[in-house]
């Protein structure tokens, strides 16, 4: 489904960027990524349905144990974690990305809130690697009908099954969406 999206690429911050469904890029295909950071030089978001199989104190020695899922959140600097969460008002320096979203915080803090059982494994999501685009990059790719943009709610990120994002999401969109989100994953393409 290509059309002319000239007038209706709409990237911001706190919108999803869905794949368009015949992608073959395998860090992409079929991914839902949140925007989390967008300005003239760059765009920053993190894929939201691709759970590695491992934990967050897998990850980082001296963790507090806590059974949180870690996600591939794109091929970017993969030697770094991230992590996303609806508790900005007690996390100190988050950055609101939207209503009942954050993006990061005090690294300390946010571990002694964990030890302190006061962010539970639903309130937070961690991501290794994040998805980012030059300046015009993500504008381009969006014209050319590699992405489509559609809004966000916080349920995709804490309460929607990962796997099932896309396909989801995408049926959300209503219209043609409807059709595309029952297309089948093709394994390859003839």
């Amino acid at each position: 489904m290509r059309t002319n999206r000239s007038q209706n690429i709409d990237i911001k911050v706190g919108s999803l960027l869905m794949s368009d469904p015949f992608m073959l890029d395998s860090n992409f295909k079929r991914s839902a990524i949140l925007l989390c950071d967008h300005r003239k030089e760059s765009t920053v978001g993190f894929i939201l349905n691709r759970p590695l199989d491992m934990q967050i104190n897998q990850l980082v020695a001296d963790f507090p144990e806590f059974e949180a899922e870690v996600f591939f959140g794109g091929p970017v600097a993969t030697d770094t974690i991230h992590y996303v969460h609806n508790v900005g008002d007690m996390l100190d320096n988050s950055i609101k990305v939207m209503s009942g979203i954050y993006w990061g915080g005090d690294f300390d803090k946010l571990k002694f809130l964990i030890q302190s059982k006061l962010i539970k494994p639903q309130n937070i999501r961690f991501f290794v690697g994040y998805s980012g685009w030059s300046e015009g990059q993500l504008a381009d790719e969006v014209e050319v009908g590699s992405w489509y943009t559609t809004n966000m709610h916080a349920n995709y990120l804490f309460k929607s099954k990962p796997k099932s994002l896309w396909k989801q999401i995408t049926h959300n969109m209503g219209n043609n969406y409807t059709v595309i989100a029952q297309m089948p994953d093709p394994v390859c393409l003839n």
